[in-house]
């Protein structure tokens, strides 16, 4: 079974700087940004120099659903964690999340969800992991994997913003509202009963590079970065026989260390974190 432990070890073994070459060579890329989620995927399911038919044997092995970008996630690992892979090109530039608020966790229940990304396996609640790249149109300068919980707040801060906008719009008198899984929908708005309007949210998150830019990680000289974070916790869930093979690494210019970051949902409180850190100079 694959985790995040794995995938950052297979990323310091095996590190991909120019992707958009790496995948175009291969024919499964035509631009910088599904290069970059074909990697967050052979990544995790070790499988960067299979042909075709035994990386898709892999990535059965590891994912149990593989979305869309229009319904998160973008993965599940078997029996692991939610992935959702956002690129940018700019390290001030906010992760565009649309009409999906940002999630700590991730939960069945959400309306957000496809059928068959509920019914991939049997599961309640999942951590996330968000994957955060920054490039150019040809390589990847950083890559933060940073679990949702350490910087997302609880879901009710954002559903008491979203039900209350929705409230409000369903309160309009004498028009005729749809069921939708978006702000709103009005139908039949002029007297002619010809003109729909679609409310939808969209929501922005500031980059993790931004948000954690207090623990001083960030080395501009480097050719490429990685970052990784999540909770002390989390860290420990994980087998011994994983970590050991993280703690163990001999490699330059890789490091794990314990750190504190802000509570999203008090900042006034911190959490014990992990936070791992590889680069290539």
């Amino acid at each position: 079974m694959t985790n995040i432990l794995k995938a950052i070890k297979n990323i310091v073994e095996n590190p991909i700087i120019q992707v958009r070459d790496f995948y175009s060579g291969r024919n499964r890329a035509n631009s910088v940004g599904e290069a970059l989620e074909n990697y967050v995927k052979d990544v995790f399911a070790n499988s960067f120099n299979e042909q075709e038919a035994e990386r898709n044997l892999k990535f059965n092995e590891a994912f149990s659903y593989l979305g869309n970008q229009n319904n998160p996630p973008d993965i599940i690992l078997r029996n692991g964690d939610a992935i959702e892979t956002k690129k940018v090109q700019s390290l001030t530039s906010a992760l565009a999340l649309n009409s999906s608020y940002p999630k700590s966790k991730l939960y069945v229940e959400s309306p957000m969800l496809t059928q068959a990304c509920k019914k991939c396996e049997t599961w309640s609640e999942k951590d996330i992991i968000y994957v955060v790249g920054c490039t150019n149109d040809s390589d990847i300068k950083y890559l933060w994997f940073v679990y949702g919980d350490c910087f997302v707040a609880d879901k009710e801060i954002y559903e008491r913003i979203k039900n209350t906008i929705s409230i409000g719009i369903n309160s309009i008198p004498n028009v005729e509202f749809t069921e939708t899984n978006e702000l709103g929908k009005v139908k039949r708005v002029d007297p002619l009963g010809i003109t729909d309007l679609r409310v939808r949210g969209m929501w922005h998150i500031e980059n993790p590079h931004k948000i954690f830019s207090y623990l001083n990680v960030a080395d501009n000289s480097a050719k490429f970065q990685v970052i990784c974070l999540m909770k002390t916790e989390k860290f420990n869930s994980f087998s011994d026989e994983d970590k050991n093979s993280l703690l163990n690494l001999k490699v330059d210019n890789y490091k794990i260390a314990d750190t504190k970051i802000k509570n999203p949902n008090n900042p006034a409180q911190l959490i014990d974190a992990k936070l791992i850190t590889f680069k290539v100079l």
